[in-house]
């Protein structure tokens, strides 16, 4: 049987990539947020908003192995979307969900990377968030859900990357943060290990992050330089006169070696795929 999946944010960044990634294998849809006159014409795609959308319609529906969890939105009505999958997969025999997190469950730590098991602790909104999303679904049984926490995710065409080269264009100022430690990875290498969690139906924690770490301001002045770009203007901020971590290194649950990341190779791919696109 070919698992069917649904992934909620296929729009997004690392959703659209997921979804490319997964599509030629499994019986994929997804939603978006924002009204699109190419999803509106196929029977893949379902717009959904978490303020008013009905997600038990389109679960009814589609009646999915795999429920991905990408979804963006006010953190309120997130829950009780959340609430209703949970509510969902429980019902259902054959469910189960895979939720995209973050290290920002982290945030309030700070003097050591984190791994798997590490207790949470968040002081940011958008980490408190995550937390309790991560609580609700905990309380699943373990076979029923796979938590993935997720790095700083770069790539050509990721948020940051695309404002470090608009900084480069209009000789802005780009934030970056000497003091803090980071760990990393690509959404192409991060939708390959979801991918394969997919293949094995592995349950529990994960973090897809590469398996080292990296100064925040040192990386992008090493991807700035490997991409040649002129112009930008560093702002440091420095939250702390000592260095602090905000990264997560995966420990207990390691996947296999050519489903693994370093930090050299996300710069690399970053370099590579410019290289690429600007030869078509």
């Amino acid at each position: 049987m070919i698992n069917k999946i649904l992934i909620l944010g296929a729009d997004g960044f690392i959703g659209n990539i997921l979804y490319k990634e997964l599509f030629p294998y499994f019986d994929v849809y997804g939603t978006y947020r924002i009204p699109n006159p190419e999803f509106e014409t196929n029977k893949i795609m379902f717009e959904f908003d978490v303020k008013s959308g009905n997600i038990n319609s389109i679960l009814n529906k589609l009646k999915p192995n795999y429920i991905i969890l990408n979804l963006k939105g006010d953190y309120n009505k997130q829950l009780k979307v959340h609430q209703e999958i949970l509510n969902h997969t429980l019902s259902s025999e054959d469910c189960k969900i895979i939720y995209i997190s973050s290290v920002n469950v982290f945030d309030a730590k700070g003097k050591f990377p984190s791994y798997e098991n590490d207790s949470l602790l968040a002081d940011s909104e958008y980490g408190k968030n995550k937390v309790n999303q991560e609580k609700a679904i905990s309380k699943l049984p373990s076979s029923k859900y796979v938590i993935v926490r997720l790095p700083l995710v770069l790539g050509v065409n990721s948020p940051r990357i695309i404002q470090l080269k608009e900084a480069s264009k209009h000789k802005a100022e780009f934030e970056v943060y000497p003091n803090m430690i980071i760990s990393v990875s690509t959404a192409h290498k991060i939708a390959q290990q979801i991918h394969y969690i997919i293949n094995k139906d592995l349950s529990g924690i994960y973090h897809l992050s590469s398996n080292d770490m990296i100064h925040h301001s040192e990386l992008f002045e090493e991807i700035t330089n490997k991409l040649e770009l002129k112009n930008i203007v560093f702002k440091n901020i420095f939250k702390s006169n000592k260095d602090t971590y905000l990264a997560i290194l995966p420990k207990y649950n390691q996947l296999p070696e050519n489903y693994q990341i370093t930090t050299s190779q996300v710069i690399e791919d970053c370099v590579l795929k410019e290289e690429i696109s600007s030869l078509k």
